[in-house]
Protein backbone atom coordinates (compact mmCIF):
# COMPACT_ATOMS: atom_id res chain seq x y z
CA UNK A 1 0.00 0.00 0.00
CA UNK A 2 2.10 2.72 -1.40
CA UNK A 3 1.47 5.96 0.47
CA UNK A 4 -1.24 7.37 2.80
CA UNK A 5 -4.93 7.32 2.32
CA UNK A 6 -8.32 6.19 3.14
CA UNK A 7 -9.78 5.99 6.78
CA UNK A 8 -9.30 3.26 9.19
CA UNK A 9 -11.64 2.25 12.53
CA UNK A 10 -10.52 -0.18 15.11
CA UNK A 11 -13.08 -1.35 17.44
CA UNK A 12 -10.97 -1.89 21.09
CA UNK A 13 -8.53 0.46 22.87
CA UNK A 14 -6.98 -2.25 24.44
CA UNK A 15 -3.58 -3.52 24.06
CA UNK A 16 -4.26 -5.02 20.89
CA UNK A 17 -6.29 -1.91 19.52
CA UNK A 18 -3.30 0.05 20.31
CA UNK A 19 -0.97 -1.54 18.64
CA UNK A 20 -3.15 -1.92 15.23
CA UNK A 21 -3.77 1.78 14.90
CA UNK A 22 -0.24 2.35 15.53
CA UNK A 23 0.47 0.13 12.63
CA UNK A 24 -2.35 1.78 10.96
CA UNK A 25 -1.71 4.91 11.22
CA UNK A 26 1.82 4.65 8.84
CA UNK A 27 -1.13 3.54 5.92
CA UNK A 28 -4.00 5.21 6.46
CA UNK A 29 -4.76 9.20 6.25
CA UNK A 30 -6.97 8.77 9.37
CA UNK A 31 -7.71 5.89 12.08
CA UNK A 32 -10.70 6.01 14.46
CA UNK A 33 -10.64 4.11 17.42
CA UNK A 34 -13.83 3.10 18.96
CA UNK A 35 -14.23 1.58 22.51
CA UNK A 36 -17.40 0.73 24.50
CA UNK A 37 -15.33 1.86 28.00
CA UNK A 38 -15.13 5.97 28.62
CA UNK A 39 -11.33 5.93 28.83
CA UNK A 40 -9.25 6.72 31.81
CA UNK A 41 -6.33 9.32 31.48
CA UNK A 42 -4.81 7.62 34.29
CA UNK A 43 -3.23 4.43 34.45
CA UNK A 44 -6.10 2.53 36.36
CA UNK A 45 -8.10 -0.62 35.70
CA UNK A 46 -11.04 -0.39 33.75
CA UNK A 47 -14.46 -2.26 33.38
CA UNK A 48 -13.41 -3.47 29.63
CA UNK A 49 -10.49 -4.96 30.80
CA UNK A 50 -11.58 -7.13 33.83
CA UNK A 51 -8.06 -8.70 33.98
CA UNK A 52 -6.47 -5.63 33.98
CA UNK A 53 -5.82 -6.44 37.46
CA UNK A 54 -4.08 -9.57 36.83
CA UNK A 55 -0.08 -9.81 36.08
CA UNK A 56 0.51 -9.52 32.63
CA UNK A 57 3.89 -11.18 31.04
CA UNK A 58 5.87 -8.62 28.65
CA UNK A 59 7.86 -11.11 26.98
CA UNK A 60 10.76 -10.36 25.46
CA UNK A 61 9.83 -10.50 22.02
CA UNK A 62 7.06 -8.10 23.10
CA UNK A 63 9.27 -5.85 24.28
CA UNK A 64 11.80 -5.77 21.01
CA UNK A 65 8.35 -5.09 19.39
CA UNK A 66 7.31 -1.99 21.39
CA UNK A 67 10.68 -0.33 21.14
CA UNK A 68 10.25 -0.68 17.59
CA UNK A 69 6.91 1.07 17.30
CA UNK A 70 7.61 3.07 20.60
CA UNK A 71 10.78 4.41 20.37
CA UNK A 72 12.20 5.58 24.22
CA UNK A 73 9.23 2.71 25.45
CA UNK A 74 11.44 1.20 27.75
CA UNK A 75 13.17 4.08 29.22
CA UNK A 76 10.38 5.73 29.70
CA UNK A 77 8.49 2.94 31.44
CA UNK A 78 11.27 2.49 33.72
CA UNK A 79 11.09 6.23 34.46
CA UNK A 80 7.18 5.44 35.28
CA UNK A 81 8.38 2.54 37.91
CA UNK A 82 8.89 -0.49 35.58
CA UNK A 83 11.52 -2.59 36.21
CA UNK A 84 13.34 -4.06 33.49
CA UNK A 85 14.37 -7.41 34.24
CA UNK A 86 16.92 -10.33 32.12
CA UNK A 87 14.06 -13.15 32.38
CA UNK A 88 16.67 -15.72 33.07
CA UNK A 89 18.86 -13.91 35.55
CA UNK A 90 16.48 -11.67 37.42
CA UNK A 91 13.07 -14.12 37.76
CA UNK A 92 12.54 -17.00 39.19
CA UNK A 93 11.12 -20.38 37.86
CA UNK A 94 10.25 -23.45 38.66
CA UNK A 95 8.61 -25.51 36.28
CA UNK A 96 7.37 -29.41 36.63
CA UNK A 97 8.99 -28.53 40.10
CA UNK A 98 12.12 -28.32 38.83
CA UNK A 99 13.69 -24.90 39.26
CA UNK A 100 15.58 -23.50 36.60
CA UNK A 101 18.88 -21.89 37.13
CA UNK A 102 19.75 -18.43 37.60
CA UNK A 103 21.57 -17.12 34.62
CA UNK A 104 22.45 -14.23 32.33
CA UNK A 105 20.48 -14.79 28.54
CA UNK A 106 20.27 -11.54 27.06
CA UNK A 107 16.28 -11.81 27.58
CA UNK A 108 15.02 -8.68 28.26
CA UNK A 109 11.56 -7.73 29.61
CA UNK A 110 9.86 -5.37 31.50
CA UNK A 111 7.85 -6.06 34.82
CA UNK A 112 4.79 -3.23 34.54
CA UNK A 113 0.99 -3.67 35.22
CA UNK A 114 -1.39 -3.32 32.46
CA UNK A 115 -2.72 -0.29 32.88
CA UNK A 116 0.49 1.18 33.28
CA UNK A 117 1.33 -0.45 30.02
CA UNK A 118 -1.93 1.04 28.64
CA UNK A 119 -1.89 4.77 29.54
CA UNK A 120 1.63 4.90 28.45
CA UNK A 121 0.70 3.70 25.08
CA UNK A 122 -2.61 5.08 24.38
CA UNK A 123 -0.76 8.61 25.41
CA UNK A 124 1.43 7.80 22.47
CA UNK A 125 -0.84 7.05 19.80
CA UNK A 126 -2.83 9.71 20.62
CA UNK A 127 0.13 12.18 20.18
CA UNK A 128 -0.26 11.04 16.50
CA UNK A 129 -2.06 13.50 14.20
CA UNK A 130 -3.91 10.95 12.32
CA UNK A 131 -5.41 8.60 15.06
CA UNK A 132 -8.37 9.88 17.15
CA UNK A 133 -10.33 7.88 19.81
CA UNK A 134 -13.90 7.71 20.24
CA UNK A 135 -14.79 6.34 23.69
CA UNK A 136 -18.49 5.43 24.79
CA UNK A 137 -19.39 3.74 21.71
CA UNK A 138 -20.21 0.39 21.44
CA UNK A 139 -19.66 -1.18 17.66
CA UNK A 140 -23.16 -3.05 16.53
CA UNK A 141 -22.12 -4.89 13.43
CA UNK A 142 -20.83 -4.15 9.99
CA UNK A 143 -21.87 -2.40 7.01
CA UNK A 144 -20.98 -3.54 3.68
CA UNK A 145 -20.84 -3.04 -0.21
CA UNK A 146 -23.89 -3.66 -2.10
CA UNK A 147 -23.00 -6.99 -3.19
CA UNK A 148 -21.57 -7.94 0.34
CA UNK A 149 -18.14 -8.34 -0.78
CA UNK A 150 -16.38 -5.60 1.17
CA UNK A 151 -17.02 -4.46 4.42
CA UNK A 152 -17.10 -0.64 4.37
CA UNK A 153 -17.50 0.46 7.70
CA UNK A 154 -19.46 -0.30 11.40
CA UNK A 155 -22.63 0.83 13.27
CA UNK A 156 -21.71 2.31 16.50
CA UNK A 157 -23.52 3.18 19.31
CA UNK A 158 -23.11 5.59 22.30
CA UNK A 159 -23.39 3.44 25.71
CA UNK A 160 -24.85 6.83 27.05
CA UNK A 161 -28.26 6.18 25.41
CA UNK A 162 -27.20 8.55 22.08
CA UNK A 163 -28.59 7.78 18.68
CA UNK A 164 -26.82 4.83 16.01
CA UNK A 165 -25.01 5.86 13.41
CA UNK A 166 -22.74 4.45 10.60
CA UNK A 167 -19.19 5.37 10.32
CA UNK A 168 -17.75 4.49 6.94
CA UNK A 169 -13.83 2.78 6.60
CA UNK A 170 -11.76 1.39 3.91
CA UNK A 171 -10.68 -1.05 7.00
CA UNK A 172 -12.63 -2.27 9.87
CA UNK A 173 -10.14 -4.28 12.39
CA UNK A 174 -12.13 -5.95 15.38
CA UNK A 175 -10.00 -5.82 18.31
CA UNK A 176 -12.57 -6.24 20.92
CA UNK A 177 -11.03 -9.06 22.90
CA UNK A 178 -12.16 -12.11 24.61
CA UNK A 179 -15.70 -11.46 24.33
CA UNK A 180 -15.44 -9.97 20.32
CA UNK A 181 -18.41 -10.58 18.12
CA UNK A 182 -17.12 -10.48 15.03
CA UNK A 183 -17.99 -14.15 13.86
CA UNK A 184 -21.91 -12.96 14.40
CA UNK A 185 -21.03 -10.28 12.57
CA UNK A 186 -19.50 -11.45 9.58
CA UNK A 187 -22.63 -14.11 9.81
CA UNK A 188 -24.65 -11.17 9.66
CA UNK A 189 -23.89 -9.96 6.44
CA UNK A 190 -24.29 -13.54 4.47
CA UNK A 191 -20.29 -14.67 5.00
CA UNK A 192 -18.82 -18.12 6.77
CA UNK A 193 -17.78 -18.04 10.47
CA UNK A 194 -14.01 -18.97 11.40
CA UNK A 195 -13.74 -22.60 12.73
CA UNK A 196 -12.74 -22.71 16.34
CA UNK A 197 -10.45 -24.56 18.41
CA UNK A 198 -11.79 -24.52 22.13
CA UNK A 199 -9.35 -25.24 24.93
CA UNK A 200 -11.34 -26.06 28.47
CA UNK A 201 -7.78 -25.23 30.96
CA UNK A 202 -10.28 -24.73 33.83
CA UNK A 203 -7.97 -22.74 35.53
CA UNK A 204 -8.61 -20.33 38.64
CA UNK A 205 -6.85 -17.09 39.31
CA UNK A 206 -6.40 -15.51 42.91
CA UNK A 207 -4.80 -11.93 42.72
CA UNK A 208 -4.25 -9.60 45.37
CA UNK A 209 -1.22 -6.53 45.85
CA UNK A 210 1.38 -6.32 48.22
CA UNK A 211 3.57 -2.98 49.17
CA UNK A 212 7.18 -3.53 47.80
CA UNK A 213 10.54 -2.51 49.65
CA UNK A 214 13.79 -2.28 48.93
CA UNK A 215 15.72 -5.77 50.02
CA UNK A 216 12.39 -7.55 50.01
CA UNK A 217 13.22 -10.28 47.18
CA UNK A 218 16.47 -10.71 45.23
CA UNK A 219 14.21 -11.92 42.07
CA UNK A 220 12.07 -9.59 40.06
CA UNK A 221 9.51 -11.98 39.17
CA UNK A 222 8.81 -16.00 40.27
CA UNK A 223 6.77 -18.08 38.62
CA UNK A 224 5.63 -21.16 40.25
CA UNK A 225 3.84 -23.20 37.54
CA UNK A 226 1.11 -26.02 38.21
CA UNK A 227 1.40 -29.30 36.34
CA UNK A 228 -0.50 -32.26 37.17
CA UNK A 229 1.41 -33.90 40.24
CA UNK A 230 0.84 -30.64 41.75
CA UNK A 231 -2.02 -28.55 40.54
CA UNK A 232 -1.16 -25.18 42.80
CA UNK A 233 0.95 -22.61 41.32
CA UNK A 234 1.88 -18.91 41.58
CA UNK A 235 3.10 -15.87 39.88
CA UNK A 236 4.95 -12.73 41.84
CA UNK A 237 5.83 -9.83 39.85
CA UNK A 238 7.69 -6.41 41.06
CA UNK A 239 5.24 -3.90 39.11
CA UNK A 240 5.52 -0.26 39.32
CA UNK A 241 4.49 2.16 42.69
CA UNK A 242 6.48 -0.54 44.67
CA UNK A 243 3.86 -2.94 44.38
CA UNK A 244 4.11 -6.63 44.19
CA UNK A 245 1.25 -7.84 42.01
CA UNK A 246 0.36 -11.43 42.86
CA UNK A 247 -1.36 -14.33 41.83
CA UNK A 248 -2.25 -17.40 42.84
CA UNK A 249 -3.10 -20.46 40.49
CA UNK A 250 -4.90 -23.52 40.96
CA UNK A 251 -6.27 -25.83 38.24
CA UNK A 252 -9.70 -27.51 38.41
CA UNK A 253 -10.86 -28.20 41.94
CA UNK A 254 -7.87 -26.41 43.19
CA UNK A 255 -9.30 -23.28 44.12
CA UNK A 256 -6.79 -20.74 46.43
CA UNK A 257 -8.98 -19.55 49.36
CA UNK A 258 -9.21 -15.67 50.20
CA UNK A 259 -8.55 -15.67 54.19
CA UNK A 260 -5.18 -14.90 54.80
CA UNK A 261 -4.46 -18.10 56.69
CA UNK A 262 -5.83 -20.11 54.26
CA UNK A 263 -3.96 -18.04 51.63
CA UNK A 264 -0.41 -18.24 52.85
CA UNK A 265 -0.87 -21.76 53.66
CA UNK A 266 -1.84 -22.03 49.95
CA UNK A 267 1.33 -20.57 49.18
CA UNK A 268 3.39 -22.22 51.44
CA UNK A 269 2.16 -25.36 49.56
CA UNK A 270 3.64 -24.18 45.89
CA UNK A 271 6.83 -25.52 44.45
CA UNK A 272 8.99 -23.36 45.93
CA UNK A 273 9.79 -21.10 48.67
CA UNK A 274 9.92 -17.54 47.24
CA UNK A 275 6.12 -16.48 46.87
CA UNK A 276 5.22 -17.53 50.38
CA UNK A 277 8.08 -15.91 52.11
CA UNK A 278 7.68 -12.57 50.14
CA UNK A 279 3.88 -12.72 51.06
CA UNK A 280 4.90 -13.26 54.68
CA UNK A 281 6.15 -10.49 55.66
CA UNK A 282 4.32 -8.31 52.93
CA UNK A 283 1.88 -5.68 53.67
CA UNK A 284 -1.59 -6.09 51.65
CA UNK A 285 -2.71 -3.13 49.26
CA UNK A 286 -5.57 -4.76 47.87
CA UNK A 287 -8.64 -7.55 48.77
CA UNK A 288 -8.15 -11.08 46.79
CA UNK A 289 -9.94 -10.69 43.71
CA UNK A 290 -11.00 -13.81 41.27
CA UNK A 291 -10.54 -14.44 38.10
CA UNK A 292 -11.91 -18.16 35.93
CA UNK A 293 -11.23 -17.53 32.00
CA UNK A 294 -11.20 -21.46 31.59
CA UNK A 295 -11.83 -21.55 27.96
CA UNK A 296 -8.80 -20.46 25.30
CA UNK A 297 -10.62 -19.91 21.93
CA UNK A 298 -8.36 -19.95 18.06
CA UNK A 299 -10.87 -18.52 15.44
CA UNK A 300 -9.37 -19.65 12.33
CA UNK A 301 -9.42 -16.39 9.87
CA UNK A 302 -6.70 -18.33 8.08
CA UNK A 303 -9.29 -21.13 6.61
CA UNK A 304 -11.48 -19.09 5.03
CA UNK A 305 -11.97 -19.95 1.88
CA UNK A 306 -13.39 -15.72 0.83
CA UNK A 307 -12.29 -13.98 4.14
CA UNK A 308 -14.64 -10.56 3.11
CA UNK A 309 -12.62 -7.61 1.98
CA UNK A 310 -11.96 -4.57 4.24
CA UNK A 311 -12.20 -6.68 7.56
CA UNK A 312 -9.38 -8.19 10.31
CA UNK A 313 -9.78 -9.65 13.30
CA UNK A 314 -6.93 -8.57 15.64
CA UNK A 315 -5.51 -10.16 19.20
CA UNK A 316 -7.61 -12.01 20.95
CA UNK A 317 -10.42 -11.55 18.56
CA UNK A 318 -8.18 -14.22 16.75
CA UNK A 319 -6.80 -15.95 19.64
CA UNK A 320 -7.39 -15.65 23.60
CA UNK A 321 -4.42 -17.81 25.37
CA UNK A 322 -4.87 -19.83 28.60
CA UNK A 323 -3.39 -16.42 30.66
CA UNK A 324 -1.20 -18.84 32.79
CA UNK A 325 1.60 -18.66 29.88
CA UNK A 326 1.46 -14.94 29.90
CA UNK A 327 1.64 -15.04 26.39
CA UNK A 328 -1.32 -12.54 24.46
CA UNK A 329 0.18 -9.27 24.71
CA UNK A 330 3.75 -10.61 23.14
CA UNK A 331 1.36 -12.39 20.62
CA UNK A 332 -0.69 -9.33 19.71
CA UNK A 333 2.32 -6.68 19.33
CA UNK A 334 3.86 -9.61 17.28
CA UNK A 335 0.72 -9.74 14.40
CA UNK A 336 1.49 -5.78 14.43
CA UNK A 337 4.76 -6.43 12.65
CA UNK A 338 2.61 -9.01 10.49
CA UNK A 339 0.11 -6.16 9.83
CA UNK A 340 2.81 -3.77 9.32
CA UNK A 341 4.74 -5.78 6.79
CA UNK A 342 1.31 -7.24 4.75
CA UNK A 343 0.02 -3.43 4.43
CA UNK A 344 3.91 -2.36 3.36
CA UNK A 345 3.53 -5.34 0.32
CA UNK A 346 0.97 -6.67 -1.85
CA UNK A 347 -2.51 -5.23 -2.82
CA UNK A 348 -5.05 -4.02 -0.51
CA UNK A 349 -7.28 -6.09 -1.94
CA UNK A 350 -5.79 -9.49 -0.91
CA UNK A 351 -4.82 -7.83 2.68
CA UNK A 352 -6.92 -10.15 4.88
CA UNK A 353 -5.66 -13.34 3.25
CA UNK A 354 -2.47 -12.76 3.35
CA UNK A 355 -2.61 -11.09 7.30
CA UNK A 356 -4.85 -14.01 8.71
CA UNK A 357 -2.04 -16.62 7.08
CA UNK A 358 0.85 -14.47 8.74
CA UNK A 359 -0.71 -14.22 12.05
CA UNK A 360 -1.72 -18.06 11.60
CA UNK A 361 2.37 -18.60 11.20
CA UNK A 362 3.26 -16.97 14.16
CA UNK A 363 0.53 -17.86 16.62
CA UNK A 364 1.06 -21.91 15.71
CA UNK A 365 3.78 -21.65 18.49
CA UNK A 366 2.48 -20.32 21.35
CA UNK A 367 -0.92 -21.66 20.86
CA UNK A 368 1.05 -25.43 20.77
CA UNK A 369 2.98 -24.46 23.41
CA UNK A 370 -0.22 -23.81 25.77
CA UNK A 371 -2.53 -26.20 24.42
CA UNK A 372 0.60 -29.05 24.78
CA UNK A 373 0.51 -27.98 28.44
CA UNK A 374 -3.00 -27.81 29.23
CA UNK A 375 -3.76 -31.24 27.46
CA UNK A 376 -1.22 -32.57 30.34
CA UNK A 377 -4.37 -32.71 32.46
CA UNK A 378 -6.12 -36.06 31.55
CA UNK A 379 -9.87 -34.09 32.10
CA UNK A 380 -8.89 -31.62 29.85
CA UNK A 381 -10.26 -32.02 26.54
CA UNK A 382 -8.64 -32.10 22.99
CA UNK A 383 -6.81 -33.58 20.44
CA UNK A 384 -4.11 -35.84 22.04
CA UNK A 385 -1.60 -37.70 19.67
CA UNK A 386 1.81 -39.33 19.85
CA UNK A 387 4.04 -35.97 18.93
CA UNK A 388 1.86 -33.95 21.80
CA UNK A 389 3.17 -36.42 23.70
CA UNK A 390 6.80 -36.79 22.94
CA UNK A 391 7.08 -32.52 23.23
CA UNK A 392 5.44 -32.43 26.51
CA UNK A 393 8.11 -35.31 27.62
CA UNK A 394 11.21 -33.61 25.74
CA UNK A 395 10.05 -30.54 27.44
CA UNK A 396 10.12 -32.08 30.70
CA UNK A 397 13.17 -33.20 30.40
CA UNK A 398 14.35 -29.57 29.31
CA UNK A 399 13.28 -28.43 32.78
CA UNK A 400 15.52 -31.03 34.92
CA UNK A 401 18.30 -30.50 32.27
CA UNK A 402 18.05 -26.50 33.21
CA UNK A 403 18.30 -27.00 37.29
CA UNK A 404 22.28 -27.08 36.65
CA UNK A 405 23.28 -26.34 33.19
CA UNK A 406 22.06 -22.66 32.33
CA UNK A 407 21.66 -22.95 28.51
CA UNK A 408 19.18 -25.68 28.46
CA UNK A 409 16.94 -23.13 30.34
CA UNK A 410 17.66 -20.07 27.99
CA UNK A 411 16.82 -21.85 25.26
CA UNK A 412 13.21 -22.99 26.71
CA UNK A 413 12.87 -19.28 27.62
CA UNK A 414 14.03 -18.22 24.13
CA UNK A 415 11.11 -20.46 22.75
CA UNK A 416 8.24 -19.15 25.54
CA UNK A 417 9.47 -15.28 24.28
CA UNK A 418 8.92 -16.25 21.20
CA UNK A 419 12.72 -15.39 19.89
CA UNK A 420 13.53 -18.60 18.81
CA UNK A 421 12.02 -21.34 16.64
CA UNK A 422 11.16 -24.51 18.75
CA UNK A 423 14.09 -26.17 17.17
CA UNK A 424 16.27 -23.94 19.88
CA UNK A 425 14.92 -26.98 22.01
CA UNK A 426 17.27 -30.00 19.48
CA UNK A 427 20.53 -28.37 18.53
CA UNK A 428 23.10 -30.92 19.25
CA UNK A 429 24.33 -29.26 22.76
CA UNK A 430 20.77 -28.75 24.25
CA UNK A 431 19.91 -32.29 23.12
CA UNK A 432 22.92 -33.92 24.55
CA UNK A 433 22.75 -32.38 27.67
CA UNK A 434 18.37 -32.97 27.77
CA UNK A 435 19.13 -36.69 27.04
CA UNK A 436 21.66 -37.41 29.45
CA UNK A 437 20.13 -35.66 32.21
CA UNK A 438 19.34 -38.06 35.28
CA UNK A 439 19.83 -35.55 37.84
CA UNK A 440 16.72 -35.54 40.39
CA UNK A 441 14.14 -33.19 40.72
CA UNK A 442 15.12 -29.98 43.06
CA UNK A 443 11.88 -28.96 44.07
CA UNK A 444 12.89 -26.51 47.24
CA UNK A 445 15.65 -24.45 48.51
CA UNK A 446 17.29 -21.95 46.39
CA UNK A 447 19.48 -22.17 43.75
CA UNK A 448 22.18 -20.04 43.75
CA UNK A 449 22.65 -17.24 40.36
CA UNK A 450 25.40 -18.53 37.84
Amino acid sequence: MAGKRGHAIVLGGSLGGILAARVLSESYDKVTVFDRDVLPTEAVNRKGIPHGAHPHGLLARGRQVLEELFPGFTADLTARGGTPVDLQRDFVWINDGHRLLRAESGLQGLAVSRPALESYLRGRILSLPNIEIEAGHEALGLLTSADRAKVSGVRVRPVDGGEEREARADLVVDATGRGNRGPTWLAAIGHEKPAEDRIESGMNYLTREFRRAEGDADFGGAVISPWPDLRRGGVAVATEGDRWTVTLIGVGDEVPPTDTEGYLAYAKSLAGEEIHDLLSKAEPLTPPLRMRLPVSVRRRYERLVSPPEGFLAFGDAICSFNPAYGQGMTVAASEAIVLRDCLRTGRPQDLARRFFAGAAKLIDVPWNIAVGADLRYPEVDGPRNATTGFLNGYVARVHRAALTYPPAGRAFLAVANLTAPPTRLFSPGILLRVLWSTRPSVRHGRTPVA
